[in-house]
């Protein structure tokens, strides 16, 4: 299959005409190749934009928003093809894009087409004098670059608010898993979008991404992915002002009390733990159980962990699919046996699967628990970014706010406790920019959503998403 650029409505070719080999992690082949884009290919995809971006951001609100209705439209009408093309790149279980990854790339252009036409600013009356009001306009040409773990899902969460009020996007997918933003662009065509209002850049980081953040007409960067990538953005960014929203990595905390529903617990972390194979930035890869129920809840974990199927990503039987890549799968990897020599006992889990059949030569890995580990040693304060987690008891609420927030990070932290005072106090005081009390996951696309710490810079979802892709502008006006 072969994957091309979408630059001013059209499909292009790289430049170089150079390629990068697209691999399906479940068989560890190749079943297609993406452009390997530089410099040039972002200049014309940015001048696209610049040119297209008078007539979008002049269109009213209600236009934009049919636009972005259109593309979900397109989206579900071919669903199960974009569920099984997920699949395919990511090496996810093709129950959950179909249930989860494609679904909520809908909701995201569904959700920011009505915020479109319902966006409102601020006014101030200074009283005696006028009033003030503030003008919200859109930046022009805005770079949305979005991760390998989430594809689709993440890249229409920068795309559609940035459309939506009005800017012309330069997104750039990860050169990892292409496929469902190769698509995208086929249903924007489909869709009537005008040309140059979004252009689909592929390539890898260090090459197209580099020019697109150095990029002199971009305006605004949205970035999800590495904290070591984010802090290069956020550097390259600040020699020319630029905006950026950067949602970055996790180390995130379960807190577990001993007054909370034991058996909701358990199969709620049991998701948060695995799911998408850990490959979820809001993932809990640290599991913090009260002593008096520590034992019950840790071999009762353990036994279904060990319960939990990994295969083919085409099988409904399959829990676990492959992790994405083979570089990731080799850095998991390493990260268990730092745990061993760390001191870490591997409860359950620890090794490469290697299924029959068709996904002999993919890249699984067993769900891992692993305990005794102190505090302050790499695997506690690394994000791993895989099916392993740590756990480890604790004694009072003052151990457990000690612990979740021991690590450089801040993303999210899922407290589980009966007591409403406690799971307040602690939600306070827990270092984190979303905290769930007794779920893990519910997502209200109207919330600010990213971290604190070494976790991120800014808020995407709702208003803040519409916020950041825009310039406020104050207007007084005096009538005494």
């Amino acid at each position: 299959m072969k994957i091309l650029n979408y630059i001013n409505g059209e499909f292009a070719e790289p430049i170089s005409n150079e390629w990068i080999d697209c691999f399906e992690p479940a068989t560890g082949k190749t079943y297609g190749r993406c452009p390997d884009s530089g410099a040039g290919d972002i200049d014309n995809a940015v001048n696209a934009a610049n040119e297209a971006f008078l007539g979008w951001s002049n269109l009213s609100s209600a236009d934009r928003a049919g636009f972005l209705n259109r593309i979900a439209d397109g989206i579900e009408a071919r669903s199960k093809e974009f569920a099984h093309s997920e699949s395919i790149d990511t090496g996810k279980p093709l129950w959950l894009t179909s249930s989860v990854d494609i679904p909520r790339a809908i909701q995201n252009f569904r959700f920011f087409s009505a915020a479109a036409t319902q966006f409102s600013s601020e006014s101030h009356y200074t009283e005696g004098i006028g009033i003030n009001y503030t003008l919200r306009r859109p930046l022009g040409a805005v770079a949305c670059i979005s991760p390998w773990n989430l594809p689709l899902y993440l890249f229409s969460w920068k795309i559609a608010p940035a459309l939506a009020v009005g800017n012309c996007v330069v997104g750039k997918p990860s050169e990892i898993t292409p496929l469902t933003a190769f698509l995208l662009s086929e249903i924007s065509i489909e869709a009537g979008l005008p040309p140059g209002v979004l252009n689909i850049v592929h390539g890898k980081g260090s090459k197209s991404g580099e020019s697109l953040i150095n990029h002199a007409e971009i305006k605004a960067i949205s970035f999800t992915g590495s904290t070591v990538v984010g802090k290069h953005i956020a550097s390259t960014a600040a020699k020319t002002l630029q905006k950026t929203s950067l949602e970055l990595g996790g180390k995130n905390p379960v807190v577990i009390f001993n007054d909370c529903d034991l058996e909701t617990a358990l199969e709620a972390t049991l998701r948060s733990s695995f799911a998408n194979q850990g490959q979820i930035c809001l993932c809990g890869s640290r599991i913090y159980v009260q002593r008096e129920i520590y034992d019950d809840f840790h071999q009762e974990f353990v036994n279904r962990t060990k319960k939990m199927s990994v295969g083919d990503p085409l099988e409904s039987t399959s829990k676990l699919g492959a992790l994405t890549s083979q570089a990731h799968l080799e850095k998991v990897l390493s990260y268990i046996q730092l745990a061993r020599d760390e001191g870490g006992e591997i409860l359950c889990g620890g090794n490469q699967v290697t299924p029959e059949g068709r996904c002999e030569d993919g890249w699984f890995v067993e769900p891992t628990v692993i305990e005794g580990l102190p505090i302050d040693c790499r695997t506690n304060q690394e994000e791993i970014f895989g099916p392993v987690v740590s756990i480890a008891p604790f004694d009072s609420e003052t151990d457990a706010l000690e612990l979740a927030n021991s690590t450089d990070y801040g993303l999210a932290t899922v407290i589980w406790t009966a007591n409403i005072n406690r799971a307040l106090s602690m939600a306070e005081s827990i270092e984190a920019g979303i905290v769930w009390i007794n779920g893990w996951m519910p997502r209200d696309l109207r919330t600010p959503f990213g971290g604190v710490k070494q976790s991120g810079v800014g808020r995407e979802g709702g208003n803040e998403a519409m916020r950041f892709f825009t310039e406020p502008k104050n207007v007084f006006v005096q009538y005494k």
